[in-house]
């Protein structure tokens, strides 16, 4: 007997709600949410938390606040490798680098690597990524996803063509609202689903452009000092490491502005999304996560990245919201690292956690169960090619720190961080804390150990990669653009080559940094000092800048008697140098392309010249005579006003953007 198609429909439809109920409404949601470059500390509800300690009290984050509230906040939140790429991978598969194969900046993520995204997809999830990726130029749909609306590398602020599900898409309108309406439309295409959804902001990472509508937001406001603006960072080497003093507190200073509007806007995200979940009935099934890749230093130690193992650069915001574990407001003080996202994920989503995953599922901590929680965790950062900071590797409990650098045992640092948050006082060498250092040497091997740690053979390799000496070594000079200082141009090396600006501004670099646009008129003036004479076997100067004209001088010390001079002729470096009669000069046989570039000229020991450019040889040649007298004229960065070195230097003065300037004084083999 032939059975009504609508009793064949109403059968179809039961089975459909029962396997609805099964899969869907007994598995949360999960929503993945990630800043790029955020500070633990970069969210109001941890500024109100340190009340007269505020660095930025007057910042307004009030949807991650939202989340804090509503949920549980690890206050102790830490990245094993504070780095865009590494974290990301680290997100995704739960483990280290050195297994993932993601170790710096410029390599692509391996699709065959297993992910919360593939185990979720596998299990019978709608799996998506938004936003930003960022593995090396990665291209195409995002392995593990369903649907991906992504751009590649770190895309642009504005008009940012996507990808979406591979292909080539163009849209219009600031980077992270865009992403924003991308994440809306799949939350809403997929409200009858059991969904993951990964978003990747680019918030507020550099080149730093608010939208519009918050160009001036925060106007006016300045930081409060921290003790360690003043202390550099140990492998600096700067030669006032032993004896600077820190900052004074109670004073305020010049901050990037444009890095706390961006995580505003970031904020602003993360609440429409928040709003959404609220407005489809999904918020009390879906499992929020809101953190950051890495961390990063506003001037702290005397720098402006990340990478490398002090706290600013190591810690993270972290946020978790899921109301059906019952608990409000809750805060988590027990360490909690980004190797852990990926199996707690793959654990609430009643998945098995594959053995290989290194992090651990917070279920214990959110759910206040009895457990035997790590009580310290391995950290480490791999050199990358055209970055200065070197390779380290690092332990960290809850009241201490110990963090080493392979081949340079004297710049081993040990932290009472409970005592010394700001990571002042080194006591590897205080006697008094000789405990304390054999307590963490031996923490230090147990965690290594564990994870079955290593340098792997594909991580970039300083001396094969870098012919650039890094700047851990004879630095005479080291400006970096990174803070606006008025006409006041601050020498990080420690030698006080402090210069004097003339008209120049401040504006977005490259890959985050900042530098001084140069207008063909403007100049930087380094006055004389003994650490600046090139009276010395071997020199280098090294410069990263984008030029808009094809001519112009780069940076001259001296003149017609004694100095030397890099510039461009018809887009064409050229290195000379000047000693009495004699000069010497090499020249690139091809112009410089469009874009950003570093350039390293030097003179060697065994009386060569050469020009480096984005770590390959461009030029080479004969040095005739050393520099034996110390040059009349100081250094000039963009200008050359007096006698001119090289014989085809009537050139102008430079026009273009500097991010930085660096002096050995030494050369490499």
């Amino acid at each position: 007997m032939k059975r009504p198609l609508a009793a064949i429909l109403l059968a179809v439809c039961a089975l459909f709600m029962i396997s609805r109920s099964v899969l869907g409404e007994t598995r949360p949601n999960f929503l993945f949410v990630y800043t790029d470059d955020q500070r633990w500390d970069a969210m109001s509800v941890v500024q109100r938390e340190h009340g007269e300690r505020a660095r930025f009290p007057w910042i307004q984050t009030p949807n991650m606040d939202r989340l804090a509230a509503e949920g549980v906040r690890f206050r102790n939140a830490f990245v094993v490798n504070s780095l865009c790429a590494p974290s990301r991978a680290s997100f995704l598969t739960g483990c280290y680098g050195y297994l993932n194969g993601v170790v710096n900046n410029h390599t692509e993520f391996p699709v065959t690597n297993v992910t919360y995204a593939t185990l979720l997809q596998k299990a019978g999830y709608v799996t998506g990524y938004i936003g930003k990726w960022h593995m090396g130029k990665q291209s195409g749909q995002r392995p593990g996803f369903s649907y991906s609306a992504s751009f590649v590398g770190q895309g642009k602020y504005v008009d940012c063509p996507f990808e979406i599900n591979g292909k080539s898409t163009e849209t219009k309108g600031w980077v992270d609202d865009v992403s924003a309406d991308f994440a809306l439309n799949f939350i809403r295409e997929n409200k009858d689903k059991p969904f993951l959804l990964a978003v990747g902001l680019k918030s507020p990472h550099g080149p730093r452009t608010p939208p519009q509508r918050l160009a001036t937001f925060y106007a006016n406001e300045q930081a409060h000092t921290v003790p360690n603006l003043s202390i550099p960072a140990i492998y600096l080497n700067a030669p006032d490491y032993a004896t600077a003093q820190p900052t004074p507190p109670g004073l305020v200073a010049k901050t990037d502005l444009d890095y706390h509007r961006c995580i505003h806007a970031a904020d602003e995200e993360l609440g429409k999304l928040l709003d959404e979940l609220d407005k489809l009935g999904l918020a009390d099934n879906t499992f929020v996560i809101f953190t950051s890749d890495n961390g990063y230093y506003l001037g702290e130690h005397r720098l402006g990245d990340k990478r490398s193992a002090y706290e600013e650069s190591m810690r993270v915001p972290m946020l978790v919201r899921y109301p059906k574990l019952g608990v409000k407001g809750k805060l988590v003080d027990t360490a909690a690292i980004n190797i852990d996202i990926a199996p707690t994920i793959v654990d609430y989503a009643g998945i098995p956690v594959p053995p290989q995953i290194q992090g651990r599922s917070w279920r214990p901590l959110l759910e206040g169960n009895p457990t035997d929680w790590r009580r310290a965790f391995f950290y480490c950062f791999y050199y990358e090619t055209k970055f200065r900071t070197p390779t380290m590797m690092a332990v960290r409990n809850e009241s201490a720190k110990l963090v080493k650098y392979p081949g340079h045992d004297e710049w081993t640092e040990l932290f009472d961080v409970k005592a010394d948050p700001y990571e002042i006082k080194n006591l590897v060498h205080d006697s008094g804390y000789s405990d304390l250092r054999q307590q963490m040497e031996a923490e230090y091997s147990k965690e290594s150990a564990a994870i079955g740690f290593e340098i792997p053979v594909f991580a970039d390799n300083p001396k094969k990669d870098d012919p650039v000496p890094p700047a851990t070594q004879a630095c005479v000079l080291d400006y970096q653009f990174e803070k606006d200082a008025g006409d006041k141009i601050v020498d990080a090396s420690g030698n006080s080559n402090n210069a004097t600006a003339h008209g120049l501004q401040l504006v977005d670099g490259h890959d985050g940094h900042k530098a001084l646009q140069f207008d063909g008129q403007t100049s930087i003036d380094v006055g004389k000092s003994k650490s600046l004479s090139p009276i010395t076997p071997g020199w280098t100067v090294e410069i990263t800048f984008q030029s808009q004209k094809p001519d112009g001088i780069l940076l001259a010390h001296g003149g017609a008697s004694n100095g030397y001079c890099l510039y461009l002729k018809d887009g064409k470096p050229a290195w000379a140098v000047r000693a009495g009669r004699s000069l010497s000069t090499v020249r690139s046989s091809e112009p410089l392309s469009e874009g950003w570039h570093t350039l390293a000229a030097k003179f060697t020991a065994d009386h060569q010249m050469m020009l480096v450019l984005d770590g390959k040889q461009i030029a080479s040649g004969k040095l005739r005579d050393f520099i034996s007298k110390d040059p009349n004229k100081g250094l000039q960065i963009g200008a050359n006003r007096g006698s001119p070195v090289s014989t085809d230097e009537h050139l102008p003065q430079f026009t273009g953007r500097v991010e930085s300037v660096r002096i050995f004084n030494y050369a490499t083999p």
